[in-house]
């Protein structure tokens, strides 16, 4: 007769209760994985419903407003940069219209993946949940996502490629599969496609592969330098635009790389620049990540030189360039995947001494709401200019608040008048003239013309009745009085935000040119070779 139960064998009872502590090991680890990974998202979503209230009330930066008109006529490159940012507003107005939320949207999505790639190397490199989401978090506070992905720039996709460049290369690492460089590859090509600087890459991978021996090999592999292929293939529309256009965007941007002259007024705003955009809590611990990686305190050798090459490459190319010419602080974006896994490491995986500790616990604890709060106050201040007694500070003559009034009151005149067309001496108030003025009305820069080669020119028939010309300061009124029969100066209007004037313009009315209204003169990079 069968016997439903039998005593345990010697030794069987133990192994089982071993195995039971094992598996509820195992499954209070994935339940602690969860609950962090849960915590991450839930923060970072609210982060980006965060940027999309204040993306719908924000007024246009100037570049914005400018790269909105340039992505309605989406090319191969631009007289400033490759196409990326083009398609992510395109896509974004595709989505939600020709509005301000419409030309962000996408741009503020892009945190989502960004912050996904960041989550899934950090927690990669060091085998933990823990510091992959609190990475992913560290990311989001920063105002360089926050800021960075409410305004669209081409630094945002950027930034994305960054992200994925630092995971797949971590992939290369844990894998060892030749076809992770595919995806290097992939990532580096769409950085080409969003930024010049995307050349970084290059060294920082080299330096990578070099410093730690275990990677040496792949020097000797083709899978690197198929990578590298099909990031130049990704490039060629940039190089074909280019080609057609007499290399004048590589002219334009490489030439800032030229060394001349010496300031340390703008090296010495580098790093404060840069210690405010990553926010001082996270920029503290970024920083204490990182040593601790160099000194072998934390994580492997793979680790520090990956994350270390990424921050300082970059970090060192512009403290030099910084000793001639001003470096804006986002110019650093890609850089800040692996700094906030340095933060990280330093919040999580460090046992640092006594004081240190409590700094450090202190500074992850108010990451997330220091960052809600230099948010709102940066906000508050451009919309409002309160914060510094309504004195003029940079925001002020980027953003336009204020400019929406003064479009109206242009748009009066031109009725008045009967004017045919408008044009604005500086790009810049063209595209917000484009952007606030009643759809349809014919808008144009009169020079800068290389801004505006993929985007079709005005019908010659409304450039030849009565044109207004808005113009700022030192817009050259005495050369359009001889260049045209008769210029009757209408009205000066001022921007402004509460009680400060932040831009006066005068509005002209042209009647009569004595040769083309266009100004067609070589940008600046081409007069001079």
């Amino acid at each position: 007769m069968a016997r439903f139960w039998e005593p345990p064998k010697p030794g069987i009872a133990g192994q089982d209760r071993a195995i039971d502590i094992n598996l509820a090991g195992d499954m209070q680890a994935r339940g602690g994985a969860r609950r962090f990974v849960h915590r991450a998202t839930s923060i970072i979503l609210a982060f980006v419903a965060l940027r999309m209230i204040a993306a719908v009330y924000t007024p246009l930066l100037i570049d914005e407003a400018y790269y909105w008109m340039l992505s309605r006529h989406v090319a191969g490159g631009y007289y400033d940069h490759p196409p990326m940012f083009a398609l992510v507003i395109r896509l974004g107005t595709m989505i939600a219209g020709d509005t301000q939320f419409g030309i962000r949207l996408v741009s503020i999505l892009l945190a989502l993946p960004m912050s996904w790639a960041v989550y899934r190397a950090a927690a990669i490199l060091f085998e933990s949940h823990r510091v992959g989401s609190t990475a992913a978090i560290q990311f989001n506070v920063t105002m360089m996502v926050s800021l960075g992905t409410m305004l669209v720039t081409p630094d945002t996709p950027l930034m994305l490629a960054s992200s994925f460049v630092l995971l797949s290369l971590v992939k290369v690492d844990q894998t060892g599969r030749g076809a992770w460089w595919l995806a290097v590859g992939a990532a580096t090509g769409t950085a080409l496609l969003s930024k010049y600087t995307a050349l970084f890459f290059g060294p920082i991978i080299l330096i990578w592969l070099v410093a730690v021996p275990r990677l040496r090999h792949w020097l000797l592999s083709p899978w690197p330098y198929l990578g590298a292929l099909i990031a130049l293939v990704m490039f060629v529309p940039v190089l074909h635009w280019n080609a057609d256009h007499q290399w004048v965007s590589f002219v334009k941007q490489f030439g800032r790389a030229q060394i001349g002259g010496f300031n340390l007024r703008t090296f010495a705003q580098m790093i404060p620049s840069q210690f405010a955009f990553a926010t001082p809590a996270m920029f503290t611990l970024a920083m204490s990540g990182l040593y601790a990686l160099a000194t072998a305190r934390a994580g492997t050798r793979v680790a520090a030189i990956l994350l270390n090459a990424m921050v300082f490459t970059f970090t060192l190319y512009f403290s030099v360039h910084s000793l001639h010419d001003n470096v804006h602080p986002q110019w650093l974006s890609p850089m800040y995947p692996a700094l906030a896994v340095a933060a990280a490491v330093a919040a999580d995986l460090v046992v640092w001494g006594p004081r240190w500790q409590k700094v450090v616990d202190f500074l992850a604890r108010w990451s997330v709401p220091g960052s809600v709060l230099i948010f709102a106050l940066l906000m508050f201040q451009t919309w409002s200019g309160a914060l510094n007694g309504y004195r003029r500070d940079e925001t002020a003559g980027q953003i336009a608040v204020g400019f929406p009034e003064v479009a109206r009151e242009i748009e009066a005149i031109r009725s008045r008048v009967g004017a045919s067309c408008i044009l604005a001496s500086y790009y810049g108030t063209a595209a917000w003239l484009e952007f606030y003025l009643p759809k349809g009305t014919c808008i144009a820069q009169r020079g800068e013309r290389i801004r505006w080669a993929n985007t079709p020119e005005p019908d010659p028939a409304l450039l030849e009745g009565k044109l207004l010309y808005v113009g700022e300061r030192n817009f050259g009124q005495a050369r359009l009085e001889a260049e045209f029969a008769s210029v009757t100066k209408l009205a000066e209007l001022s921007r402004k935000r509460g009680p400060l004037a932040i831009e006066a313009y005068t509005v002209l009315l042209l009647e009569g040119p004595k040769g083309e209204v266009l100004d067609r003169s070589p940008p600046p990079e081409l007069a001079v070779r």
